[in-house]
Order: structure tokens, then sequence, then C-alpha cells
């Protein structure tokens, strides 16, 4: 069993706030990433901080790639 940020289903139907991009997860250190800008969204306390101000540029490379 695989651990997850948040639900899968919730996951699906979530986008990056800055550009509608789609996101995924990264498990250390926690966060969403949008695979379309770049932009990493920190999941604090099981949280995802969904607010362009609190994001931060991701050091990974924007893939058109679906995970």
């Amino acid at each position: 069993m695989t651990n997850h940020l948040v639900s899968p289903d919730l996951l699906e139907i979530m986008q990056c706030p800055a550009c509608a991009g789609e996101l995924r997860e990264r498990l250390e250190p926690p966060a969403l990433v949008c695979q379309t800008c770049g932009l990493q969204y920190p999941v604090r306390d099981g949280i995802p901080v969904m607010l362009v101000d609190e994001a931060t540029p991701s050091e990974e490379t924007p893939s058109e790639e679906t995970s």
C-alpha cells in the first residue's frame, strides 16, 4: 500500500491555482507539484496549502508526462 498526501480522488480534481495545471504528489518534502508551471505547494499537517503566495519553484523540471 502506498502513502498519499491527499486522497487520489481529490488529487484528480485539484488544479494548480496559478495555471490550472495537473498536480502530482511529492512525498519528501511533502508538496503538490504542478506538472505545467513547476510550482510546488507545501502540505502542512496533512493539509495542502494551495496559495500562490506560499508556492515555491520546484527544482524538478515540469513534465508533459502524466504519472
